[in-house]
């Protein structure tokens, strides 16, 4: 008789809003929680960053040891899957979700790591902070004017059973910061002077707050009833379900900020619950005739865009407003996203024609039209 299949594993995550705020802090102490009602828990990767506190709060809790690897000459420490799984937990910590693990390891991110520790049952309790989502990418960029690199994408957040945001005010926050509990103090004077600015993280809160609010509604409308999560005590949802009456087009083209426009078209997509489609139009008899540069870019764009789990099309037609239009109606489209971009004047008159036919003949459904970011001049 074959083995029952392994019940997938449940996640939690810890949302912040910056380093410091105390994510890690309260896994620990939701941790020694559990370990007190018996649960078989263990820490799998834990980086306390030097915080006394955070050290203090894991004691008495199992660490499994780091695997060492060798890069480029120096030895790095990453989480050691293959002890985790051998050990197998009821529930594993791993802390920053977010990381890219060394080359050579079993996974390239660490929410890979986290993906595969729950297709093996075992319930994972993990953090983040919210410019590390994908869609939030330019959103952040512009707040901070610090380009985020690591991400995750938004369909992994959507893995995650349990959303909790560890809050802490911008001026506590600071206030830590300069008492050297965030950062030594070389450390945190660059921190105050970059991405630690008052504004900066006010913004930022917004932000996570928001997401917070959304992750706890869509749970809500998907859980089914059973009770609260294992590694939490939410409270269940009704287990209504929400039919999608929006759906959303990004309209693909070889230009950068159609990168931008896909982040926004999904999250827009993501927060009304709807399906989402990133749509390239070319006026070539065949794809591949395409100039080589621009097709480069439009595949990368179509490649992102799958990333996000976002269904791509590639469709030829000799009118590209024409063929996105009636693509657009055969599928229901209720809102569509384009991107002005900066134009040399030929271009510029063919890409305001195509985007006043567009808005002409779109009149059954919202038109959205996105300018391309320009970076500050600086004297």
């Amino acid at each position: 008789m074959d083995a029952s299949p392994t019940k997938r594993g449940r996640l939690k995550v810890y949302l912040g809003y910056a380093a410091g705020v105390g994510k890690t802090y309260q896994m620990l102490a939701d941790s020694h929680e559990l370990l007190k009602r018996g649960i078989d828990i263990v820490i799998g990767y834990l980086e306390p960053h030097g915080r006394k506190d955070t050290i203090a709060q894991a004691q008495g809790l199992e660490i499994l040891p780091r695997c060492k690897m060798e890069y480029r000459g120096a030895v790095f420490e990453e989480m050691d899957m293959k002890a985790i799984l051998d050990r197998h937990p009821e529930v594993c910590v791993v802390d920053e979700l977010p990381h890219t693990n060394v080359p050579g390891s079993t996974h390239l991110k660490r929410w890979e790591n986290v993906l595969e520790l729950l297709e093996a049952g075992i319930d994972v309790m993990t953090t983040m902070n919210i410019q590390h989502l994908e869609s939030l990418n330019d959103q952040v960029k512009d707040i901070s004017g610090v380009p985020v690199r690591e991400t995750i994408p938004d369909w992994v957040m959507k893995q995650a059973d349990e959303v909790v945001m560890v809050d802490l005010p911008p001026r506590a926050l600071l206030n830590r910061l300069e008492r050297g509990v965030v950062y030594p103090p070389e450390k945190a004077q660059r921190a105050l002077q970059n991405f630690f600015k008052e504004p900066t993280l006010v913004a930022l809160r917004e932000i996570a707050l928001r997401q917070t609010a959304h992750e706890v509604d869509i749970r809500q409308l998907d859980e089914p009833p059973g009770g609260p999560a294992a590694t939490g005590d939410s409270t269940p949802g009704n287990g209504s379900e929400r039919t999608p009456t929006e759906r959303v087009l990004v309209h693909v083209t070889e230009h950068p900020s159609t990168a931008m426009l896909i982040r926004r078209g999904k999250r827009v997509a993501d927060y009304l619950r709807a399906d989402c489609f990133a749509v390239f139009v070319h006026t070539e008899f065949d794809f591949s005739m395409f100039p080589a540069s621009k097709r480069e870019a439009v595949e990368r764009h179509l490649n992102f865009a799958r990333n996000l789990h976002v269904e791509t099309r590639v469709l030829q037609g000799q009118d590209i407003s024409t063929t996105l239009l009636d693509f657009a109606r055969l599928h229901n489209i209720t809102q569509l996203f384009m991107v002005r971009p900066q134009y040399s004047p030929w271009e510029g008159f063919l890409g305001r024609n195509l985007i006043h036919r567009i808005v002409r003949h779109a009149q059954d459904m919202q038109v959205t039209i996105v300018a391309e970011r320009r970076p500050p001049r600086r004297d």
